[in-house]
């Protein structure tokens, strides 16, 4: 769920696509400028593949940005949350147990 939520953020802010549409404007650009060297066929080719080539490594550096994310800080925070949970709730009852005990020890004394 974390890495998902995470992933799905780094998707949806854009830096991928920003990423291709850089390289396909900087190829578009690079056989403009040298548009006497290449034929309009091997200007597509290369556009087409260069493109293609800029999301396979995108894929690869998101998928390489999710292995290396580390969820041992996230694992230790749910610990750390868990276990004052639970400690809160042994504090509560022991403070239940206070007030009836010292109720009970009124009552006698009233008695």
């Amino acid at each position: 769920m974390i890495i998902e939520r995470f992933s799905q953020t780094v998707i949806n802010s854009g830096i991928f696509r920003l990423y291709i549409a850089t390289g396909f404007f900087a190829t578009l650009i690079f056989f403009t400028i040298n548009a006497e060297l290449f034929t309009p066929t091997e200007m597509l080719l290369g556009i087409i593949l260069v493109t293609i080539v800029l999301k396979g490594i995108s894929n690869m550096m998101l998928s390489l940005i999710i292995s290396l994310f580390s969820l041992d800080n996230k694992r230790n925070e749910f610990d750390f949350k868990y276990n004052k949970e639970k400690i809160q709730v042994m504090l509560d009852e022991l403070s239940v147990k206070d007030i009836i005990d010292t109720n009970e020890k009124n009552l006698k004394k009233v008695k």
